[in-house]
């Protein structure tokens, strides 16, 4: 049995290892995760033609939005987010059939509930969004069940980040960064944000892990802020992942 990660480019990921260290530390035989780096996401056809035993899949930048024309069908929590990070494959005979899952919703809001546990801090009422991608819609979507009112800051909708002002910062205690800035190799790279307006009664949660000290998070460091990475949001979207795989399969 085949699983594996869609995306491009693939190297920061971190997937295929804790899915194969996964796989041996559990004692599940004859399973098997690699990454499938896909130039355009049409060339998923052809993927699912070539690797017949390709049982599901995760998504990761840039097709989280771009996928979903190519599945059957999706979970409720998948359209409510409008973003699909996790792909299960159902074979009968010849035909495939794709539904998709998010699971970047449980794993982000698990993560912001234990990391305010763990700072014993009460959640804040309002959150700056960075980024408008599939990523962003997760974090929205998890955001709203948890009565967290938010802001998405992009240059291509909601507000921008020109338009941040001392105000915008200091009624955001949370502030999200989910876009690929920062990430391995463009680790000089972040959100364009005043980060002079920061203070130690904010919270930068950053969705890259790799690696493990975004520059955003350092900045946010260096005016008292708290900060978390995106590693433990991984790991959680990744096991409920699994939970979706190893259902037994319905028959269509």
């Amino acid at each position: 049995m085949k699983y594996g990660l869609i995306g491009y480019p693939l190297s920061h990921s971190f997937s295929q290892r804790y899915f194969s260290e996964k796989f041996i530390k559990e004692g599940y035989e004859g399973c098997s995760y690699m990454n499938f780096p896909l130039f355009d996401i049409s060339a998923l056809q052809s993927l699912l033609e070539q690797e017949k035993d390709l049982r599901g899949f995760n998504v990761t930048i840039p097709y989280k939005e771009k996928i979903i024309p190519f599945i059957d069908e999706m979970d409720s929590v998948a359209v409510k987010a409008g973003a699909v990070n996790t792909v299960r494959v159902i074979r009968n005979g010849g035909d495939v059939y794709l539904k998709g899952y998010n699971t970047d919703v449980y794993g982000f809001s698990r993560s912001l509930e234990e990391w305010f546990i763990s700072l014993h801090a009460d959640l804040p009422e309002k959150a700056l969004i960075l980024g408008s991608g599939g990523a962003s819609k997760a974090v929205a979507c998890a955001l709203q069940d948890m009565n967290i009112t938010t802001t998405t800051v992009s240059r291509k909708t909601g507000k921008t980040y020109e338009q941040l002002n001392a105000a915008d910062i200091a009624a955001h205690p949370l502030i999200i960064n989910t876009t690929p800035l920062g990430m391995l190799p463009n680790v000089s790279e972040c959100p364009d944000i005043p980060y002079q307006y920061l203070t130690e009664n904010h919270y930068l949660y950053d969705l890259v892990y790799n690696p493990p000290q975004t520059l955003f998070m350092r900045k946010g460091l260096n005016s008292g802020a708290s900060v978390c990475n995106g590693e433990r949001m991984l790991q959680l979207q990744a096991d409920k992942a699994w939970e979706i795989w190893s259902e037994i399969p319905k028959i269509i």
